[in-house]
């Protein structure tokens, strides 16, 4: 049985600290689905892969990336009417920790 073609719209967010937040928005209802660079490629071959999020039904959506790695914001129709329009941004990118001095 051929595979199905994949229709989505890739953001690659490169190598991204724990803590760093973006901001999705979207036209329409979609799918969104925030992954690692290993499970991103299990994903456009089509295979069981992990993800943070789901179903968008509100826009904008803000989400904190989990741990630090590089990121891919997929967002895609399945299950829905047509992909939507979308757009990406980081709002706030995670800084250094402060440490407060022990006196």
């Amino acid at each position: 049985m051929a595979k199905q073609a994949l229709n989505y719209t890739h953001y690659d967010l490169k190598a991204q600290k724990a803590g760093t937040r973006i901001e999705i928005t979207l036209s329409a209802v979609a799918n969104v689905r925030l992954m690692t660079d290993a499970n991103f490629t299990r994903y456009k071959e089509t295979l069981k892969h992990q993800f943070f999020g789901g179903v968008a039904r509100k826009s904008p959506l803000r989400m904190t990336l989990p741990e630090t790695a590089h990121w891919h914001l997929v967002i895609d129709a399945e299950g829905h009417h047509g992909l939507a329009e979308s757009s990406v941004r980081v709002v706030e990118t995670a800084g250094q920790p402060r440490i407060q001095p022990v006196c």
